[in-house]
């Protein structure tokens, strides 16, 4: 099994002396992080669509080994609540295609206050055609076999996402994974601790065959979490046979100040 481990966005500012060095500009932070991960997922996208200029330095700027999720903008999501996607869909397919090869999973993050309407769902993955589609939906009334029979027919994977105090199924949908970790209960704050990094590397073992593509982003980014917890959890999956993509050496990353080798949690 690949898994992708990567963070949920690059660009920001409090990273500059936690991850990105001094003497690196921001305007070449994407070269400094692709070469250290190989995969991230944007964010931002969810706001505002990239224009395809932006997108299309995404792709020149990095590795030939590199992947890009990008996260569906909340007008379909949030805005329209799945009604009418084709017009939506069809713009974020037209902005991540200039990604080329180098285009990865599209993530539909559900409003936790869309209740379940399986159609709207039907209709929405149906126009997203053969690309790969996660869906984080936010309401407990999504969580039925309904919805992961539908998921399954369309090859969409169901995001499983970790955050305090909500604790969705562990289900999957496809032949592939998709997992979103928001929140750890480790200090610093958000970070994550040692031992749930590790439960989550042997839950997945146990839930994908080798072969399969599992995408894992850390979505902590305060305080550098998202950094550190990505490393640790790479580590982590090797020790239970999954094939980590690269990550950071200890030493490139900081939280709170001090080295990722240095700290607790």
């Amino acid at each position: 099994m690949t898994l992708w481990v990567g963070t949920s966005g690059w660009q920001y500012r409090h990273w500059r002396g936690r991850f990105y060095p001094a003497g690196v500009a921001q305007s070449r932070w994407l070269e400094y992080y692709s070469a250290r991960f190989r995969t991230v997922e944007v964010n931002n996208a969810f706001y505002r669509l990239p224009p395809p200029t932006v997108v299309e330095q995404w792709r020149s700027r990095t590795p030939d080994d590199f992947v890009v999720a990008m996260k569906a903008s909340r007008y379909l999501t949030h805005i329209k609540r799945l009604r009418d996607p084709s017009g939506p869909v069809a713009l974020l397919l037209e902005r991540a295609g200039h990604l080329g090869p180098k285009l990865g999973p599209l993530l539909v993050q559900l409003p936790p206050t869309l209740r379940c309407d399986p159609a709207a769902l039907d209709d929405t993955l149906e126009s997203f055609g053969p690309v790969r589609v996660a869906v984080e939906p936010r309401h407990d009334s999504w969580f039925t076999d309904e919805v992961f029979d539908l998921l399954a027919h369309h090859g969409a994977a169901l995001c499983l996402s970790d955050t305090l105090g909500r604790k969705p199924p562990l289900v999957r949908t496809a032949d592939w994974g998709y997992v979103r970790f928001h929140r750890g209960r480790a200090r610093p704050e958000p970070c994550y601790g040692r031992t749930a990094l590790a439960g989550w590397a042997e839950r997945l073992a146990g839930l994908f065959e080798p072969g399969r593509d599992v995408f894992a982003f850390f979505n902590n980014d305060e305080c550098g979490c998202a950094l550190r917890d990505a490393r640790r959890f790479a580590v982590a999956a090797s020790k239970v046979g999954l094939r980590p993509t690269r990550v950071p050496v200890a030493a490139e990353v900081r939280v709170g100040g001090e080295e990722e080798g240095g700290s607790s949690g």
